[in-house]
């Protein structure tokens, strides 16, 4: 057994539900209501997930940008991306959120993984989207779309389009600033 869920294809509707009812959730919670631009470290805090800057060392694929450590809670983000910009760093986090809610086996992190060993529990997550690999590309693509969806709930988005034209890089890159959100996120 693994802590990684099997893999499974989940659709667009699916995945921005889970997102908007971890929002809702937040919202009547005292000290966890969003507002915008969000900060993803308020949900990883709200699930109960620890958030540190550590030195990550590249592996045979290259640089990390983060990572998550299922048995600890944790999600790793390397110092190496902190002089990036603020949307960034906010998507690389909201992304992590994103594996650990779609993709962690939470029953069997917490059942303690008595058919897993003990080596496979302790290694970090860490999924890179390949062309030879279309099942991690999809779980890179979800983990991507449910940091969108946190970002960016659709009534935000859409109250923040009003009066502007989606074809224009400059309207495009004012809302990217005031959601504080990277523009990989709005394209």
């Amino acid at each position: 057994m693994s802590i990684l869920k099997p893999y499974r294809f989940y659709r667009r509707e699916s995945i921005e539900r889970r997102a908007n009812e971890i929002l809702r959730r937040m919202q009547t919670t005292p000290n966890f209501a969003p507002e915008w631009p969000f900060e993803a470290s308020l949900v990883a805090d709200f699930l109960d997930l620890g958030v540190v800057w550590d030195c990550i060392q590249p592996d045979e694929q290259g640089a990390i940008a983060a990572r998550i450590l299922p048995t600890e809670r944790l999600i790793e983000i390397n110092e190496e991306i902190q002089e990036k910009p603020k949307g960034f760093i906010e998507s690389t986090i909201a992304h992590e959120i994103g594996h650990w809610v779609l993709h962690i086996d939470h029953d069997q992190l917490e059942s303690g993984g008595s058919e897993t060993s003990d080596n496979l529990l302790d290694e970090p997550f860490v999924c890179r989207a390949t062309i030879e690999d279309a099942r991690l590309a999809s779980i890179e693509w979800q983990a991507q779309y449910f940091a969108s969806c946190l970002l960016m709930p659709r009534p935000i988005l859409e109250a923040k389009r009003v009066g502007r034209d989606l074809t224009n890089w400059q309207h495009l890159y004012t809302i990217k600033d005031e959601l504080g959100v990277s523009i990989s996120n709005l394209t």
